[in-house]
């Protein structure tokens, strides 16, 4: 599904001085996974999941994603590629408020350039209820909880019917039961739908509720285990 081969990413500083954050990095993500890149701030975990979600291109190195080299692809087929593979879930969740529930959740329809099998409306209706907060709808960001803004962003990331979901840090701004819950929630994606999920973390507790943990330190992969259970 997704292939990092020999990928390096450098970023030029003042004085022309070449910063690597990724160095050689070999990675394959199979369909299906339930997976957590974690290591320390500074490490760069973020960075790769940029790169494995198409917001950013490598230095060097080759990334296939659906036996699609990335880097044979326009802006333009990069950017399709992207909404339609890829779903983020993000630690500040990134709502807008000036848009209600519904209205949040459909944003990504708005930019697609192909045409729906089903009716996105229905679908995100579909999705509020799944997740209890049908009755959010019509509300603002702003006027409900964190675990249900969070429930809103991962209902935004499905309304595409992506295969694959990135969250990044999905759980900071939580508390642990409503962390605990998101977590069962993504699990259940995984499970029940083999939707393929990576997550980003420095969390040990969180990581360890994957199937696989892919442990980054100093931009190198130092070890990557699946979980015993």
């Amino acid at each position: 599904m997704i292939k990092l081969s020999n990928v390096r990413k450098e970023y030029v500083l003042a004085d022309d001085v070449i910063s690597t954050v990724l160095h050689d990095i070999d990675l394959t993500i199979k369909h299906g996974e339930f997976s957590a890149i974690i290591g320390p701030s500074g490490s760069g975990k973020s960075t790769l999941m940029h790169l494995i979600g198409l917001l950013d291109k490598p230095s060097s190195g080759k990334i296939i994603i659906q036996d699609r080299d990335v880097s044979r692809l326009s802006d333009n087929q990069t950017s399709t590629l992207r909404n339609e593979f890829v779903g983020f879930v993000f630690q500040q969740f990134n709502l807008i408020n000036k848009l209600t529930v519904l209205e949040n959740i459909l944003l990504p329809t708005i930019y697609a350039r192909r045409a729906f099998s089903y009716d996105p409306r229905k679908k995100a209706m579909y999705l509020l209820e799944r997740f209890g907060i049908a009755n959010k709808a019509s509300v603002y960001p702003n006027r409900i909880s964190g675990g249900q803004q969070q429930r809103v962003a991962i209902a935004r990331a499905l309304i595409m019917e992506p295969s694959l979901i990135l969250a990044d840090e999905p759980t900071g701004n939580l508390d642990t039961k409503t962390g605990d819950e998101i977590m069962k929630l993504l699990k259940e994606l995984n499970e029940k739908e083999k939707i393929t999920i990576v997550i980003v973390t420095h969390e040990p507790d969180i990581a360890r509720r994957t199937k696989r943990q892919i442990k980054i330190v100093d931009g190198h992969i130092v070890t990557s285990l699946k979980s015993k259970k």
